[in-house]
């Protein structure tokens, strides 16, 4: 496993690690009980009991709920967009524990039939890696494990952990969370078997938003294909991908890296393309056709993709 893709393991599966012990850590969930919220630790009050006591103002009142409420919020959150103007859906691709479960989930259905999508019209081969059927119980067992523990998850997000926990190993839950948590598992489980991609490009407001700000600024992080040498491509081939294409091929989210940005709508900067171009330019012994560019030098790209977009619409013209 190339180094860049070492490092982003470590940062998936400590965020992964976070996302799952965050509530019972209580460094954040919201008790729907007590309708209090838990960060770090602490009690995350709003001041509205000590109004409602008399302790405060109604002032005072309005002006802890703006610091405390608010302002942490639009900080958060602008911070986070301000990460993603520059870098793109960098939260996508190195710490979302979602895309870390389609990562496995890929990896597994193409044991099972080759591709990385039950909807992929052709496979994916990979060198290695022939696909059987004994694979297909373990892609819907993880599906249907993953689907619930999801739920669980979340569940513990609302309500007090060890009444969770408790609850499922006594068997003993109260209704309206095992209701939650069956609904949930349910609908978790089909999305992972069925439409995994496809919220990932499209249901998740989190990789919407950070797209939407990648996509409006021309100086964000993009990687950039080296034209100059496109003929290079024709013998690309690596131990992975012996069949070419290492690059199209090792995308997570099917997309083609060598297309222009408005086509990246939803990369998620994992940068496993460009560890593959790495490595089959390697092996030809020149330097790799696909990098990161930020800044200037990702202007100057986006430029010579539009260039190069309207000379091959202009050469389709006079062919047409």
């Amino acid at each position: 496993m190339p180094a860049l893709q070492r490092r982003r393991l470590l940062f998936q599966l400590g965020f992964f690690a976070l996302f799952l012990l965050a509530p019972a850590l209580n460094l954040l969930r919201f008790d729907v009980h007590e309708a209090q919220l838990w960060f770090l630790g602490q009690r995350w009050s709003l001041g509205i009991d000590a109004f409602k006591a008399g302790q405060i103002s109604a002032n005072q009142a309005a002006v802890q709920i703006v610091l405390r409420a608010f302002v942490p919020v639009i900080a958060l959150v602008a911070a986070f967009l301000a990460v993603a103007w520059r870098y793109g859906r960098l939260y996508c691709g190195w710490l979302c524990p979602h895309f870390t479960l389609v990562e496995t989930l890929n990896a597994t259905l193409q044991r099972a039939c080759g591709k990385l999508s039950l909807w992929d019209k052709h496979r994916t081969p990979r060198a290695g890696v022939q696909p059987a059927a004994r694979w297909w119980p373990v892609f819907f067992g993880l599906c249907l494990v993953f689907g619930f523990l999801w739920a669980v998850t979340l569940l513990s997000y609302l309500l007090p952990p060890s009444e969770v926990w408790s609850g499922l190993r006594t068997g003993k839950l109260a209704p309206n969370p095992t209701r939650f948590l069956v609904a949930a598992t349910v609908v978790f489980t089909l999305e992972f078997a069925f439409a995994r991609h496809l919220f990932c490009r499209f249901g998740c407001a989190v990789g919407l938003f950070q797209s939407l700000a990648w996509m409006a600024n021309p100086k964000s992080m993009v990687v950039a294909f080296d034209r100059d040498h496109a003929r290079a491509c024709r013998s690309c081939s690596t131990a992975a991908f012996p069949q070419g294409s290492a690059c199209d091929n090792g995308c997570p989210m099917r997309l083609h890296p060598r297309n222009i940005k408005r086509m990246m709508f939803s990369c998620v900067q994992c940068g496993q393309c460009l560890d593959a171009c790495s490595q089959t330019c390697s092996n030809q012994g020149h330097e790799p056709l696909l990098e990161w560019k930020i800044g200037a030098d990702a202007v100057r790209e986006t430029l010579r993709q539009r260039k190069a977009e309207k000379e091959a619409a202009a050469l389709r013209e006079r062919e047409s």
